[in-house]
């Protein structure tokens, strides 16, 4: 009776250690699955694919005979060009050519002509690659003399200039999304960026001068750092050095509500055309359409060059949050028009040029895949043009979205349960094999000393 209950027990314990087997099997095979597929980034793929094109056949073919690239609705890119040869180039390679009657060259010197005029608070130009011509804006704010006077310069330049009053004013948005506080406002922290041995936060430069201390809340009980370098006007970027020169979490996860984060993980130049998304401590997250590039505001403060047109609405507040798509850090907010509720034009510094002035690169994943101007982000590599269709712009996302929290750590077992977790199903298998191997060994010890038993008595 008492070998019976022993063969049970060793019987039903090698059957749950073989069950345990299987099912930590099936736990590491949910969790391996439930990573994000080659498949699923492959718009953000695509999307950098199309960008990359144009701006190396624009490369290619030069400013003479050229006059800029962006991403159509149907996501192929497009090159605007000036002859047929060029076109047919443009075609060969897979694009998308535009005859069109001003070059790059031509767009150019009419910007040149515009700065070179007096400056007017509340004016704004950027060249239109779709349609071919530089747009000047004025806000409610500039004079009809001034507005007469400008629009007599434009004249003079012909059918490359389109002249347009604007709603609101342009203004920088002073007052990651995550809010920070000093004695001159309230802004938005952009990134997190390294010279390589200390840390900092990239953000807007007319959030403050040189000097400026920044608190994470508007009591002033929770310092950040202070601002050790700031370029504005001109441009619009700053550093905010870290009180103890490091971040706490060292990464790079731009806030979008929620508790929600989105992983960043390089940087590049945008498109004309690609969908982009912008996050900032007062109105959230927004999404929107490049509109133009290097484009020129005169804030009341100054005139600020080389900035990103779009048209995703920002408000005060704002200033310094992070425009990024795909995952791929791209700028921060400067300034604009509007608000989000009727909708506006919002103007951003490009990362690169920021990254390239102040010698930093992005933290975290980020660091190493920093893309240069006009190319690609080097982190996912661009899809041959015979591997599918295009992306449609609109179908872009964020990013990678996870959950982002106080910074302390997960609970044991939450970690544990995770099913997105490979952990404990690795944990489970190892657990069921050493059961089986131990059963095994009782087994093989117990018939051991049955059979020295039985010998020991025969010979008694």
């Amino acid at each position: 009776m008492r070998h019976a209950r022993r063969r049970i027990v060793r019987r039903g314990t090698r059957l749950a250690a073989v069950g345990g087997v299987l099912c930590g099997g099936l736990m590491v095979t949910h969790a391996m699955a439930s990573e994000p597929s080659a498949a699923s980034r492959a718009p953000q793929s695509a999307t950098l694919a199309a960008a990359g094109k144009g701006a190396g056949l624009v490369s290619t073919l030069g400013t003479s005979r050229t006059a800029g690239s962006w991403i159509a609705a149907d996501g192929r890119p497009v090159v605007a060009v000036t002859d047929s040869a060029a076109a047919a180039e443009v075609q060969k390679a897979g694009a998308r050519p535009k005859v069109v009657s001003h070059s790059m060259e031509d767009l150019k010197s009419v910007t040149k002509a515009l700065k070179a005029a007096p400056r007017v608070a509340g004016t704004a130009w950027a060249m239109d690659y779709v349609h071919n011509e530089v747009v000047v804006q004025a806000d409610r704010t500039v004079s009809a003399s001034d507005w007469s006077r400008m629009k007599k310069l434009a004249a003079s330049m012909g059918s490359s200039v389109r002249m347009e009053r604007t709603e609101g004013t342009f203004t920088t948005r002073l007052n990651a999304a995550l809010p920070m506080f000093s004695t001159g406002g309230r802004c938005s922290a952009g990134y997190n960026v390294t010279n390589g041995r200390n840390e900092f936060i990239l953000t807007a430069g007319h959030c403050g001068p040189a000097g400026s201390v920044w608190f994470g809340d508007n009591q002033g009980a929770k310092q950040l750092g202070q601002t050790v370098t700031t370029a504005f006007p001109g441009s619009d970027f700053s550093l905010i050095q870290y009180n103890n020169g490091q971040n706490d979490t060292g990464n790079n996860i731009v806030s979008i509500g929620g508790g929600k984060g989105v992983q960043i993980i390089g940087t590049a130049d945008p498109t004309v055309g690609q969908r982009v998304f912008r996050s900032g401590s007062t109105s959230g997250l927004h999404d929107g359409q490049v509109k133009a590039l290097n484009a020129t505001v005169n804030y009341p403060e100054g005139t600020v060059t080389g900035l990103i047109e779009t048209n995703v609405c920002a408000e005060p507040g704002d200033s310094g949050g992070p425009l990024f798509s795909e995952g791929i850090a791209l700028g921060v907010t400067s300034g604009g028009n509007g608000d989000c509720t009727a909708g506006g034009t919002t103007f951003f510094q490009p990362i690169t040029k920021a990254l390239t002035a102040l010698g930093v690169k992005l933290t975290g994943p980020g660091a190493a895949a920093q893309g240069a101007a006009g190319a690609t982000a080097q982190s996912s590599p661009a899809p041959a043009s015979s591997q599918g269709a295009a992306v449609v712009p609109g179908s872009a996302a964020p990013g990678s979205v996870q959950a982002v929290g106080s910074g302390a750590s997960e609970p044991l077992l939450t970690r544990l349960t995770d099913p997105q977790n490979i952990g404990p199903g690795l944990l489970v298998i190892a657990g069921s094999i050493i059961a089986l191997v131990a059963t095994r060994y009782i087994r093989t010890e117990q018939d051991r000393n049955r059979y020295r038993r039985q010998y020991s008595q025969s010979w008694g």
